[in-house]
């Protein structure tokens, strides 16, 4: 396992390497986004590759079952990162901020402190994955049946999501306007929720297929990350200053959590 475990660093640690290459290139070190999700699919094939025991033809079906599910995620994830990524005009917000705080070699402070820091995550974060696709031994099917409905429940919110949040920026009508409609009226971050929803899914996959329990700590990790920093709690730091009408979005809508929207006069009391 050890083994393994160097391997899938190394091979994850050039893949970020080389998007930060292009990040220099294009002066863009937003473009780390669109490779979080494909990285988790680099990871999983790397760790099937690695194992002297195992190969992507001798894999057992739930084991292949969760190897696809893993690539069906973060590709359509990494499709829709880059397509909204090459629509902008101009780095993010997030990162652009970084990059005027940052040294004036940001160039270079950003291949640690973005990139390799991405690069450690997604390894990370892929434990639970790592260990169940190098194992060999018996699949609890209950629990990954279990699994597989909650990463599909995830997939579904965070998948429709994002194609509602899409369908709502590309009319110019909306450009100030709040998306509180489909999924988005029952929680402000559907997408965010579905992340949450599908990284629980994997690891009680993984667990099935003979990951240990202890490696909890990392769908547990990527939840806060979700719910505090990188996701809800970075995107609302100030987007009501942005967005008229967020404050009364806020009001009314569950910040995380699905469930049906407050009625004004419910908001008040």
């Amino acid at each position: 396992m050890t083994t393994i475990l160097l391997w899938s660093a190394a091979v994850i640690a050039v893949y970020v390497f080389v998007a930060w290459l292009l990040s220099v290139r294009w002066t863009r070190a937003d473009i780390v986004d669109p490779f979080w999700g494909p990285g988790f699919v680099v990871l999983a094939t790397t760790v099937v590759l690695a194992n002297p025991n195992s190969s992507v033809q001798m894999l057992s079906t739930f084991r292949a079952v969760l190897l696809l599910l893993v690539a069906v995620w973060g590709l359509r994830l990494g499709l829709h990162l880059t397509i909204r990524w090459r629509k902008e005009a101009h780095e993010d917000r997030r990162y652009a901020a970084m990059r005027a705080a940052g040294t004036q070699r940001w160039w270079l402070q950003s291949l640690v402190t973005v990139f390799f820091l991405q690069g450690f995550l997604i390894w990370l974060i892929g434990l639970p994955l790592q260990q169940a696709l190098s194992a060999n031994g018996p699949v609890d099917l209950l629990l990954f049946a279990v699994g597989s409905v909650v990463w599909l429940i995830g997939f579904l919110f965070e998948a429709v999501g994002d194609w509602q949040l899409t369908r709502f920026r590309a009319n110019p009508e909306n450009a100030d306007k709040v998306l509180n409609t489909g999924l988005w009226r029952y929680t402000r971050h559907p997408n965010y929720f579905g992340d949450f929803t599908i990284w629980w899914g994997l690891f009680l996959m993984s667990v099935a297929c003979g990951a240990s329990g202890w490696t909890a700590f990392c769908p547990a990790l990527m939840s806060v990350f979700l719910m505090k920093f990188s996701g809800v709690g970075m995107l609302e730091k100030d987007i009501s200053s942005r967005r008229p009408g967020y404050a009364e979005y806020v009001r009314t809508t569950s910040t995380f959590w699905p469930r049906p929207p407050l009625t004004a006069a419910a908001a008040t009391d």
